[in-house]
């Protein structure tokens, strides 16, 4: 079968960053959904893997994560799909990637793919939504209010993939009135497009922006990224006993000035429950089907904003490229081989 994969990790300006390479079609074993790759995208997690993340030996190592297809094939244990089944994913980081035409994936974290979704609308929405919902609704506990500023949440960096669909989960499953952050034109459109009521510039210091709104201290405060730098902010805007979450890998984290307010922080990795097979492992297949719902019923929608091209080497590099940037907006996705 097809694939693209890297022996080398380092730069994408590489010819050998990412290379089309030809591999053994794997088989169905346990829970396994031997899945027809339709439409993949590409997320931050993919690139920082490609700069640091050797494979074994003298293996590839195949990437992607989010992945919509058709079931193939599936193994004895399988209990929930039947080949012919439309699925979509954010597949296992202990695992082979989507970047291949074929692929293994465990049913406990695979979804219905929306049915009024194409492949490549769909495939834009696994990892994040995933990522958001559990930071909204098992980290933050969102739907039980903080004793002060309980009914609002600061998203910053709203425009990229996971802030774009936490602003449509939180407009479509609360009441919470949702400030993001986002630096131009198209992405502050972007993000109100979304549904963000309120939006700021995270070029510039949060506090005051988040002071000059009028709606008092949120008691949530969600960074997607660039934590390191707006800490101090978030420190001085976050309310008493807030809640704060965070998904990005700042170089350091003092947790410490949090302590006056006794502010939580939390700290989310939607690979988690696959990695150490958690006893609610099927949270996420269940959240997936979920968020089905919520698309097929107009509620939410795809964060797509690019289809790349096919699925191979040369279109894989350029999109790498684009996400470390940072000027990517929602997700960019590919389709077919």
């Amino acid at each position: 079968m097809k694939a693209v994969a890297y022996r080398t990790p380092g730069p994408i300006d590489r010819e050998d960053a990412l290379q089309d390479i030809k591999l053994e079609k794997p088989e169905a074993q346990g829970h396994d959904l031997l899945v027809k790759i339709n439409a993949v995208s590409v997320n931050p997690v993919d690139t920082k893997l490609r700069l640091s993340a050797a494979p074994e030996g003298d293996d590839w190592r195949v990437l992607g994560f989010d992945a919509a297809g058709v079931v193939e094939a599936i193994g004895p244990e399988v209990r929930n799909f039947k080949p012919g089944d439309s699925v979509f994913y954010a597949g296992s980081i202990a695992r082979p990637g989507t970047n291949s035409e074929y692929h293994l994936v465990d049913e406990r974290i695979v979804g219905r793919k929306p049915a009024s979704l194409s492949d490549a609308e769909a495939a834009a929405l696994p990892l994040t939504a995933i990522t958001a919902w559990e930071m909204l609704f098992d980290r933050l506990n969102i739907r039980r209010p903080t004793p002060q500023g309980g009914n609002t949440i600061l998203v910053i960096g709203g425009a990229g993939g996971v802030g774009s669909i936490t602003i449509q989960l939180l407009r479509a499953l609360t009441d919470l009135t949702v400030i993001t952050t986002a630096s131009r034109l198209e992405t502050q459109d972007w993000v109100r497009e979304c549904g963000a009521h309120h939006v700021i510039d995270h070029r510039q210091s949060l506090q005051p922006q988040v002071e000059a709104l009028g709606l008092g201290s949120p008691g949530f405060v969600f960074s997607t990224t660039q934590t390191g730098q707006h800490l101090a902010d978030i420190v001085e805007l976050i309310a008493p006993q807030g809640r704060f979450g965070l998904i990005d890998d700042p170089e350091q984290l003092n947790a410490k000035p949090f302590k006056l307010k006794a502010v939580s922080l939390h700290w989310e990795l939607m690979f988690t429950r696959s990695l150490f097979g958690t006893p609610d492992m099927a949270e996420q297949g269940k959240l997936l089907n979920e968020v089905s719902t919520l698309v097929d019923t107009g509620r939410i929608h795809s964060t797509v904003t690019e289809v790349a091209g096919r699925i191979n080497a040369a279109t894989l590099r350029a999109v790498h490229a684009r996400i470390e940037s940072g000027s990517a907006r929602g997700k960019i996705v590919l389709e077919g081989f």
